[in-house]
C-alpha cells in the first residue's frame, strides 16, 4: 500500500503522525509519501519515506500542488490538517481525516460536517491517544516538574510562568519542553532571561520523553477539552500528574486534578515534593496504565489494519502477519 501522510501546520516530527501513524505504517510494510513542512522546521525528512516539502503560509495554491504530487500514486490519503479538505485534487485515493479539534469556526464546521459524509473520519476513539511507555522509569525526584508539548495560550502559558515565579523560592525548577506560538514567545523569553524556568523549544520526541523521567510532576494546565497525550506521556515515565479536570487521572488515581489556578498548582507541587511516598505511589499507578492499556506498540497493528481496510485493499503484509500467527497457532 502506499500512503500519502499531510500536514501544512503540523511540527514534521509531530508524535501523533511521524512517530506513531508513519511508524507504523512503514513497519506494516507499507511505502509512506509525507508532505509536510520540512523547511519552515528545519527538519531533515528521514530516508524511509518519499518527503515533499510545503511551505507554512505559502498560500493554498502552493498546498494543493505539494498535496496533488503526493496523492499521484497514492492508495490512501491521511489528512491531519482541516483545510487540507478543501484543496483535495480531483483525481485522489480514499481520504482519511485524522480530527484533532479543527472544527471551530463556521467554515470549518461546515468543513467537518462534509468530510464526516464524504470522508473516512478517525479520532481518539478509532485512534486512541498513546504513549511510548518506559519499561522501567526512574523515580519521581523533587527538584522540577515538566511541561511537555506545544505552549499556547490555551495549554496555560500565563499560569505556568506563574506557577514557575512561586517555585523558585521552594528550590522546584520549571522545565518546559515543545515549540510555543508565536503569541507567548515573547513572555517564555522573558520568563527564561528573569531565570524562572527553563524552555527548551522543540526537542524529538525519544529525547523529550527522556526528559520527563524523574521529575516531581508532569503538568498539564489546559483551558481546552479532550485528553492531552502529554498526560499519558507523563504515565508512561512515572511522572505523577497535575492537572485541570481529566478523567483518567482521577479514575486511575495517578495525580492531583486543580482548577486552572496558580495556587492551587503551586500547593499540589509542594504536596507532592513533602510526600516521597505519594509521589512513588503516583506514579507507579499511571505507569501501570498506561502499561497496560496507552502503549503505542499494542495499538499500531489495529491502526494499520483501519488504513489498509479504508485503501480497500483484500490483502496486504499485516494481514499476512496476522494470518500466519494464526496458523501457527493452530
Amino acid at each position: 500500500m502506499r500512503v500519502c501522510v499531510a500536514t501544512i501546520v503540523h511540527h514534521p516530527e509531530d508524535a501523533r503522525i511521524r512517530h506513531r501513524q508513519i511508524r507504523a505504517l512503514l513497519e506494516a510494510g507499507h511505502e509512506v509519501t509525507y508532505v509536510a513542512p520540512f523547511s519552515f522546521y528545519n527538519v531533515t525528512p528521514t530516508a524511509k519515506v518519499r518527503a515533499i516539502d510545503v511551505r507554512r503560509g505559502g498560500g493554498l495554491n502552493t498546498a494543493r500542488h505539494a498535496l496533488r504530487r503526493g496523492c499521484r500514486d497514492a492508495d490512501l490519503l491521511i489528512a491531519h490538517d482541516i483545510d487540507l479538505l478543501r484543496l483535495l485534487p480531483l483525481r485522489r485515493p480514499p481520504v482519511v481525516w485524522d480530527v484533532r479539534g479543527q472544527a471551530d469556526g463556521p467554515l470549518n464546521r461546515l468543513t467537518a460536517a462534509r468530510a464526516h459524509r464524504r470522508h473516512h473520519v478517525v479520532g481518539p476513539d478509532s485512534v486512541p491517544e498513546a504513549t511510548l511507555v518506559s519499561p522501567s522509569p526512574p523515580p519521581p525526584g523533587d527538584t522540577r516538574v515538566v511541561h511537555l508539548g506545544r505552549l499556547s495560550a490555551d495549554s496555560g502559558v500565563a499560569e505556568l510562568i506563574g506557577l514557575a515565579r512561586r517555585l523558585v523560592p521552594h528550590g522546584v525548577r520549571l522545565d518546559l519542553i515543545g515549540a510555543a506560538d508565536p503569541a507567548v514567545r515573547p513572555m517564555l523569553r522573558d520568563a527564561q532571561r528573569e531565570g524562572l524556568l527553563d524552555w527548551f523549544g522543540y526537542v524529538p520526541l525519544r529525547h523529550a520523553l527522556r526528559m520527563t523521567e524523574g521529575a516531581l510532576a508532569g503538568l498539564s494546565l489546559t483551558r481546552g477539552e479532550g485528553l492531552p497525550t502529554r498526560i499519558l506521556d507523563y504515565m508512561g515515565r512515572g511522572v505523577p500528574v497535575i492537572s485541570t479536570p481529566q478523567e483518567i487521572v482521577e479514575r486511575v488515581g495517578c495525580g492531583r486534578i486543580v482548577p486552572l489556578d496558580v495556587e492551587a498548582a503551586l500547593q499540589a507541587v509542594l504536596d507532592l515534593k513533602e510526600d516521597p511516598g505519594l509521589r512513588a505511589t503516583l506514579g507507579a499507578r499511571g505507569h501501570v496504565e498506561a502499561r497496560l492499556h496507552h502503549d503505542w506498540p499494542d495499538h499500531a497493528p489495529a491502526f494499520v489494519r483501519l488504513m489498509e481496510r479504508y485503501a480497500g485493499l483484500s490483502w496486504s503484509p499485516s494481514l499476512a502477519v496476522d494470518v500466519l500467527e494464526a496458523w501457527h497457532r493452530t
